[in-house]
């Protein structure tokens, strides 16, 4: 048990995220874990198909050259990692880890711990045979109603199987779908030996995991407050938590960066993706934000305390993704004068003539980008004197051969439509696969976490 505070540096927020960032995460200044999260819902949907075509794939395939970077830094230095970078094949994401470690030189020294379980692709019929409907949490209906579409399914796993694998020594440890904040919780826990029902301390835990698990965003990026004076967006820290086994932490960042850590920056953070912030819900506990005490305590150190947790549900949450059908999206620039005008009547003019061919679309979006699109009635009427306006008109179908014709129904209108077309490139626009989204729950008992450890 480690009896003095932990810092545990966040890397990454999301797929796609700075690749920069880990690296002065561990380069900046001493911290004992970087996290890291790759994972959203329709993530795991685009990593199952990239598995189908190829077993050899199915995770986040930037993490291995990332970590080929840093391994040699985060074993002279202890630092450990946890990450959810393995999507729907952690065991190919951790061999190519432990390859990338060999070529480093640093065979017998890096230990990969590889946490499975989530992915439930293989048992949906298997747990609707046992009376598992997997209903949706929003409408009721049974999985059954697009079983014969489904992309993925995953349950999320809470912190557990993580503590377990650094329990055992793992230098990084690889997960398929676990909970956002587990990544973060998971150290705490196997740093302080804290109990799987101290609700209060696990509470602690996942706030403070929600607070960094999407990089700079609380950390001066994506800010609405004070915006244009957050210094040196361009060199942004990443956020750093000083945890104490007592369950309270601080939110800090490593010094000489740019960003903000403040009230306002952590309180913008708390509120994203909360719904009842009584009933934060999670596999570990039930964190209720309304208990959460946020005091600055200096430049870019704000103190978080007082939190408060209930006892964990007895199901865990499953992410579906199923087929729903085809998309497409076309825009065209109008110049002035008369811009939003002349977009208005060529959207008349697209839609009269998709009509005349007698295609049916589920829907139909127009947006005025530049003449209101973003707040709606909000904005106001717009002016007459707006200077350019981007027509943006988007389709959807269960079929496509209604999209696919749609695509050649727009660019016509450079010539055949309303005058002064520009900044039009990039052809036609391309028909895309919609995947929808089916939020369901399992009982906990169903659900058995694996750990491996792994060694290069």
């Amino acid at each position: 048990m480690t009896h003095g505070p932990i810092r545990i540096a966040s890397g990454q927020g999301f797929w796609g995220d700075w690749l920069e960032a880990p690296a002065r995460q561990v380069a900046g200044g001493p911290i004992d874990f970087l996290m890291m999260d790759y994972l959203a819902e329709v993530t795991m949907s685009i990593m199952q198909k990239q598995r189908s075509r190829d077993p050899s794939l199915g995770y986040a395939k930037d993490f291995v050259p990332l970590m080929e970077r840093l391994l040699p830094d985060l074993v002279e230095h202890g630092v450990r990692v946890t990450a959810n970078a393995g999507g729907v094949n952690p065991r190919a994401c951790a061999d190519a880890l432990l390859e990338a470690a060999r070529r480093r030189g640093l065979a017998g020294r890096v230990r990969v711990g590889i946490v499975t379980g989530d992915d439930l692709l293989d048992r949906l019929d298997e747990l609707t045979a046992r009376g598992h409907p997997l209903a949706n949490m929003e409408t009721g209906e049974p999985l059954s109603a697009v079983r014969n579409r489904v992309l993925s399914a995953n349950a999320y796993l809470g912190a557990a199987p993580i503590v377990e694998a650094l329990d055992r020594g793992a230098t990084v440890v690889v997960t398929g779908r676990v909970t956002d904040t587990g990544l973060t919780l998971a150290p705490m826990m196997h740093a302080f030996s804290w109990r799987a029902d101290d609700w209060r301390r696990l509470a602690a835990g996942t706030v403070a995991g929600h607070i960094i698990e999407c990089g700079a965003q609380c950390s001066g990026g994506n800010c609405l407050v004070d915006w244009d004076s957050i210094p040196h967006m361009e060199d942004p820290g990443y956020p750093i938590v000083e945890a104490t086994p007592d369950g309270r932490f601080t939110v800090t960042k490593h010094a000489g960066t740019g960003g903000r850590i403040s009230v306002a920056s952590i309180t913008e953070q708390l509120l994203y993706e909360m719904g009842d912030p009584r009933s934060y819900i999670t596999p570990d506990v039930i964190a209720d934000f309304t208990t959460i005490q946020l005091a600055q305590q200096g430049r870019d150190r704000v103190r978080v305390s007082g939190i408060g947790g209930r006892p964990a549900t007895a199901f865990l949450k499953v992410s579906v993704s199923y087929f729903y059908g085809y998309k497409a999206v076309g825009t065209l620039v109008y110049a002035w004068p008369d811009a939003y005008e002349k977009a208005r009547a060529a959207d008349r003019i697209l839609r009269e003539r998709l009509n005349r061919l007698g295609l049916r679309f589920e829907e139909t979006l127009t947006e005025f980008v530049g003449a209101g699109a973003t707040h709606g009635r909000l904005a106001g009427p717009p002016s007459p004197d707006l200077p350019e306006v981007q027509l943006r008109v988007g389709v959807r179908a269960r079929k496509k051969a209604p999209v696919e014709r749609f695509t050649r129904e727009i660019a016509p209108l450079i010539l055949n439509g309303p005058p002064s077309v520009t900044g039009f490139a990039g052809g036609r626009p391309k028909v895309e696969e919609i995947v929808a989204y089916w939020p369901a729950l399992i009982p906990k008992t169903e659900i058995q976490p694996r750990v491996e450890i792994v060694e290069a």
